[in-house]
């Protein structure tokens, strides 16, 4: 498995793993990977066609703004290598901690997380829409 950087002209790349990890109403297209990789402080790592995931660093605080991996490529390490390598980039940039938001019924993503080091820092009710709330997840990466 090989990860590396992903640039601007990934953004099709992008979109398109994203695509296949959300529902279709949930998808970012490449218009809106391409705006996100061109913000200050973002930083994207793309494994193959599997994989991928997209953060920001502001001051010393990252935020992982999506994060999939393709069905089929699910369960054998990937996911957990696209996170923990971005932590240490993050980190080796001086962020000191990480946050992100998951579906409080993605158990897969929960497990994922957890293994990580992180923990529950707030409810974000209904944001995902009606009824679909969401964890406020942190972790410490210790600048």
């Amino acid at each position: 498995m090989t990860l590396r950087t992903a640039a601007p002209e990934d953004a099709a790349l992008l979109a398109a793993i994203h695509a296949s990890a959300f529902p279709a109403h949930e998808a970012w297209d490449a218009k809106t990977m391409a705006t996100l990789l061109g913000m200050p402080g973002a930083l994207a790592l793309v494994a193959g066609g599997d994989g991928m995931i997209l953060l920001r660093r502001a001051a010393d605080e990252g935020e992982v703004l999506t994060f999939a991996v393709r069905p089929e490529a699910r369960r054998a390490g990937l996911g957990r290598a696209l996170l923990e390598t971005g932590m240490m980039l993050l980190a080796a940039q001086g962020a000191t901690a990480l946050l992100l938001e998951v579906a409080e019924e993605n158990a897969a993503a929960l497990a994922l997380y957890a293994a990580c080091g992180f923990t529950r820092a707030a409810t974000r009710r209904d944001y995902y829409g009606a009824g679909r709330h969401a964890l406020l997840l942190r972790v410490d990466l210790g600048a």
